[in-house]
């Protein structure tokens, strides 16, 4: 039986610097970003999960109304491609433009970043302020599968008050999803 280190980056400390190659064959750096916007937004998703099929017009709506403000959101799929041919990163090319993402996809084929941050789920997001501290974790919102019912959008939130200077009133929330397929 192997054993799976778990690491994880919590609220208000540091979050793991990365360069991951981008579904647009650049390589992406997390300080880059840090340095052009005033908050990022990093969602653990994947080509496979449902969770993530139900969030992801949330999140394309999300990079458009606040995007323009100083925000992006960067997508990691930290799954292990081994096992499952649907998480490759020519399958997650193709999930990108089926899905008409807005933000990077980028692939974490050794899943240290995603182990780095101690994403466990899909879709788990983490927003980081641009001096790279964390200041939320967790879920998209309390509501997955209704896109018009009353609802807590934690992120959203979290990202606005960030944006205006203001305390996050919720910072961490238990993820909900797929659980991360690791390899051995």
């Amino acid at each position: 039986m192997s054993v799976l280190k778990k690491m994880d980056s919590p609220i208000g400390k540091y979050a793991p610097d990365f360069e991951l190659p981008g579904i647009d064959n650049q390589v992406h750096h997390l300080r880059r970003y840090l340095e052009k916007f005033r908050a990022v937004g990093v969602i653990s998703m994947c080509n496979r999960c449902s969770y993530v099929g139900l969030y992801i017009d949330k999140l394309k709506k999300l990079q458009t109304e606040l995007g323009k403000q100083g925000f992006t959101l960067i997508g990691v799929n930290g799954n292990i491609a081994q096992n499952d041919p649907n998480e490759s990163f020519d399958n997650m090319k193709c999930f990108a433009r089926e899905q008409q993402l807005n933000f990077p996809y980028l692939w974490d084929s050794t899943q240290d970043v995603t182990r780095s941050f101690g994403a466990t789920k899909t879709p788990m997001a983490f927003l980081i302020d641009k001096d790279g501290i964390i200041r939320y974790k967790g879920q998209v919102d309390s509501n997955a599968q209704q896109v018009d019912s009353p609802q807590t959008a934690y992120l959203k939130n979290a990202v606005i008050s960030l944006l205006k200077g203001q305390d996050i009133d919720i910072t961490e929330t238990e993820a909900l999803g797929s659980s991360l397929v690791w390899r051995n």
